[in-house]
């Protein structure tokens, strides 16, 4: 199983492992039963329960029993590299100011890797186009504003009393809660750094939630896009919130469609990519309102609508 490969490969890290946490769903017999009988030898196994649906629910979770002054996490589906943990290590010794580090992962898909390259990684442009690419990171080390979560590190100091976002949605990935997780340390201005050598092998796992990687799901779709409207509103001052707004519906990306993108797929996905349309649409409604309720500002906003719509004289 995957949590086995995983098991074995931190069992081989060139640093020993100080705490290994393992976090598993009430339900998850098979998983119970696995750890039962699994020879933990050298790793210091930790198990803890959690009883919520969701990755944020398990991540909380997690963090909550965290000992060590570096929290390293990892996906079950992914197998560390034997010198993962030392060069997470190097980096944080290297500098104070470093509050999260991550790395390539190397995807495996049937019988082969994904071998691209791209220089650029989790990058935040300032309009709100965000850019992935760390299963293709290739270069030096450097300063980015997004990690990935099979392979990303945080310092204990910075996380202070940080917490996954429990408005994101989602009953099992809860896609870009790493992306809001490190956006938050950005924002408290710690360092985040790239280092494609700090890499994992990553074998993508059969989701189990509406979230399924190669099929279109229309609420899987919406929470992806509720999801990253209200990470990148929370990250942005009002000027860029409206920008962003603009240019998501105006524009969007592949994942997250706006006005252009539709139109750019409509030819090749038809009806489709209009289902995609609106389910981003409301993806992108359903972010904003969540980011006003959370700032308090959803009443105060409803008795403005409702006051200009008294105000409009009735048709003649």
């Amino acid at each position: 199983m995957d949590l086995h490969r995983c098991l074995l490969a931190l069992q081989a890290q060139t640093k020993p492992v100080d705490q290994l946490i393992v976090v598993v769903r009430d339900s998850d017999v098979e998983t119970w039963q696995f750890l039962s009988e699994f020879q933990s030898h050298n790793l210091p196994l930790q198990t803890v329960t959690v009883t919520l649906p969701g990755m944020v629910a398990a991540l909380n979770t997690g963090l909550a029993v965290v000992e060590g002054d570096i929290v390293s996490m990892t996906d079950d589906d992914a197998a560390p590299y034997p010198d993962w943990l030392e060069k997470i290590n190097a980096h944080f010794q290297s500098d104070g100011c470093i509050g999260g580090v991550g790395g390539r992962d190397w995807i495996h898909q049937a019988n082969r890797i994904e071998d691209g390259s791209r220089s650029i990684v989790g990058r935040l442009q300032w309009w709100g186009r965000v850019i992935g690419n760390h299963h293709l990171g290739v270069g030096a080390a450097r300063e980015v504003d997004v990690l990935k979560g099979v392979n990303m590190s945080y310092r204990h100091q910075a996380i202070g009393q940080l917490r996954f976002d429990e408005n994101l949605r989602g009953t099992g990935a809860q896609v870009h809660c790493d992306m809001a997780f490190s956006l938050a340390l950005k924002r408290a201005s710690w360092k985040i750094i790239y280092d494609p050598s700090v890499a994992v092998n990553h074998y993508p796992a059969q989701r189990f939630d509406e979230d399924q990687r190669q099929h279109f799901n229309e609420i899987a779709y919406t929470n992806l896009v509720h999801n990253e409207t209200l990470v990148l509103l929370e990250h942005f001052s009002p000027l860029r919130q409206i920008i962003f707004l603009l240019w998501a519906v105006l524009v969007g990306t592949r994942d997250s469609l706006g006005l252009v993108q539709w139109l750019r797929f409509l030819p090749s996905q038809g009806r489709l990519v209009s289902k995609k349309m609106l389910a981003s649409l409301r993806g992108r409604w359903q972010g904003w309102q969540t980011n006003q309720l959370r700032q308090g500002t959803g009443l105060k906003l409803s008795f403005y609508i409702a006051l200009f719509l008294n105000s409009v004289p009735p048709a003649s």
